[in-house]
């Protein structure tokens, strides 16, 4: 749906969410799993990296005002700084690219006979790095950095460590963290002990559905930016605000946020997994 937001088009061609399945399926079952492997390949890293730096940047924070002077925990405030900054980092180490490489091979369009341009991931990044050089790569890192910030620090992973137990806090971090708790304090259950799966699963789903409706539109910007080739003679800046201009022109600020129902199908699920099979090992762990 994203994909159909173009500098390119005239308004009124875009299309809603069952158009769009329809279009799909007239391709292929396969269709609907185009990008499917760079995403497969970058998420055991996007994963690792997300989690080990925001340990890193929680500890380099310890000895700061962000921290609690009684026990040594982050303050919010210092959580949700430390999920900006592993945000930042896993989006410039691992996921521009792997969002460049997805949404190329999603976009691209071709007739029937005709062989693809971008076969594979692989040959997408030979390809991309051919004939736009290798910082094509990385194109709308900006946009991604700020994505993922905003995913990470507000679905917070708060890791606290007291008493051998760890709570997971960084808009998907913290709001986890938040909804955990009040669960906590409304049964009058000890912070150590843990959730049951369906109360685990519930502050997932709704900490992985603030990340997206807080940052459709800078994920819908970066989506189109990492799509199309920067013209000659264009500064990725002035390519960036080009698309925005020529968007909002066109069919108005809704189109910022054009996908968002499938984006939120697809994340909040998720996070409802991540969350329940992490507290589930953390007990285990700490038990």
């Amino acid at each position: 749906m994203q994909l159909s937001s173009s500098p390119q088009i005239a308004k009124g061609q875009t299309q809603g969410l069952i158009k769009t399945i329809a279009a799909i399926s007239q391709q292929s079952p396969l269709a609907f799993y185009k990008g499917f492997g760079p995403v497969f390949t970058g998420i055991i890293p996007k994963m690792g990296i997300r989690f080990l730096s925001f340990e890193y940047y929680k500890s380099m924070l310890a000895d700061t005002r962000l921290a609690n002077p009684s026990d040594g925990t982050l303050t919010d405030q210092g959580t949700f700084l430390a999920g900006l900054a592993a945000g930042i980092t896993e989006a410039v180490t691992v996921v521009t690219t792997m969002e460049v490489l997805k949404v190329r091979l999603q976009g691209q369009k071709r007739k029937a006979g005709d062989a693809p341009k971008y076969r594979n991931a692989a040959h997408a990044a030979y390809v991309i790095v051919k004939d736009e050089g290798p910082k094509a790569l990385f194109k709308g890192m900006s946009l991604t950095a700020l994505r993922q910030a905003t995913n990470v620090s507000g679905n917070p992973v708060l890791l606290r460590a007291k008493d051998n137990h760890l709570t997971l806090l960084a808009v998907n971090l913290t709001t986890y963290t938040k909804l955990n708790h009040l669960l906590h304090d409304w049964q009058s259950i000890p912070k150590n002990q843990e959730l049951s799966a369906f109360q685990t699963a519930l502050c997932g789903l709704v900490a992985g559905a603030a990340g997206p409706m807080s940052n459709a539109p800078i994920d819908t910007l970066k989506t189109l930016v990492q799509r199309h080739p920067t013209p000659p003679g264009h500064s990725s800046l002035s390519h960036t605000v080009a698309i925005a201009r020529t968007l909002f022109q066109q069919e108005g600020f809704k189109a910022l946020y054009k996908g968002i129902t499938p984006r939120v199908m697809r994340i909040a699920p998720g996070q409802a997994i991540t969350y329940t099979i992490y507290e589930h090992l953390k007990a285990k762990l700490s038990g």
